[in-house]
């Protein structure tokens, strides 16, 4: 029996997002310590097996009503569903052949949820990973970002951009370029220009979750993408921000200008908080990194936060002062 194990990391995003779908620039790093893993092997039909995320018993109808408004109603059970549906319907398009032996795959996550550190996409990076190599498909790796996007915004209607499942794929440190004017379309999607970079100069730097519940992606996504629809004024002027900010921090953590890194992470919080409603809770997990020196600013969609510090002493402060809100704070292992 065929036995094929996948992952796909966590992430933080360092610099530039929300910009990644609105045609900015971003940089972003993945998380070794934790990911999401999707196991798949020989099976007589095709079959799809709940993991313990995947909850049917709840302690009170209040317990139900929570898990449905972060996670939907199939947990990841409806990502990797979705996935396969996609893979299957971009290797018809492509007109590759797929054998017919039939798969068991099930998956596991480390990833904390609803705290914006890309858990959703995971899964789906992870069972792309696994069907390509099942099915001895080879999906171009600049395209298999926007097939996995493809996913969460075709089939699931979810507002995403291309960031998360680039660095997933690509993995380490990565900076992403999503201009209109470099965007390149191929098998029917938008795929962007991506470069690996090394992460050398960025040692001192840390992310930090809440332990609690957060809330999902769309909460923040759905309004701001309306508005930049729109045209809002604003919006936009914050996506060419987020962009210009992208491309200095490209440059400082080249150079290994801490000090010209640190302000530009404080500038891009700002300059979302400009333009998002910021919930209490997590405006507190800004000001209290920022309290003891360090920068800070979302590292997704929120109830993660990303920055740097100066030192060993500056890190022992940020992570007490974190833990007395209810966060956990670790310096990311971004590469092998």
């Amino acid at each position: 029996m065929e036995i094929i194990r996948k992952r796909a990391y966590a992430r933080a995003g360092l610099i530039g997002n929300p910009s990644d779908g609105y045609h900015g620039k971003t940089i972003a790093f993945t998380i070794r310590q934790f990911f999401a893993e999707v196991t798949l092997y020989d099976w007589p039909k095709v079959e799809i097996v709940q993991s313990v995320d995947d909850q049917s018993s709840f302690r009170s109808i209040k317990d139900l009503f929570d898990d449905v408004r972060l996670h939907g109603y199939y947990g990841g059970v409806r990502l990797i569903k979705a996935t396969i549906k996609r893979f299957y319907e971009y290797c018809d398009e492509k007109q590759l052949e797929l054998h017919d032996r039939n798969f068991s795959i099930r998956y596991s996550t480390t990833i904390p949820r609803a705290v914006g550190m890309a858990g959703s996409s995971a899964i789906i990076v992870a069972t792309l990973r696994a069907l390509m190599e099942f099915y001895n498909i080879d999906v171009p790796q600049h395209v298999q970002p926007s097939l996995a996007l493809s996913v969460e915004t075709r089939e699931l209607g979810i507002a995403a951009g291309l960031q998360d499942r680039v660095v997933q794929i690509y993995e380490g440190l990565v900076s992403m370029d999503f201009a209109t004017d470099v965007m390149t379309v191929e098998d029917g999607m938008e795929c962007g220009r991506y470069e690996g970079l090394s992460s050398e100069n960025l040692k001192n730097v840390y992310v930090a979750f809440s332990l609690e519940a957060g809330e999902p992606t769309y909460v923040v996504h759905n309004p701001l993408r309306a508005r930049y629809q729109a045209g809002d004024p604003d919006v936009l002027q914050a996506m060419e921000t987020f962009a210009n900010l992208t491309v200095q921090a490209k440059s400082a953590i080249e150079k290994g200008d801490t000090a010209q890194l640190h302000e530009l992470i404080d500038r891009n919080f700002d300059t979302r908080a400009s333009i998002c409603s910021i919930s209490p809770s997590q405006r507190l997990m800004i000001e209290t990194a920022r309290g003891v020196g360090a920068s800070a600013k979302f590292a997704g969609s929120g109830g993660a936060i990303v920055g740097t510090f100066s030192d060993q002493q500056m890190f022992n402060d940020l992570k007490a002062a974190l833990l007395k809100i209810h966060c956990e704070t670790i310096q990311p292992q971004m590469n092998v």
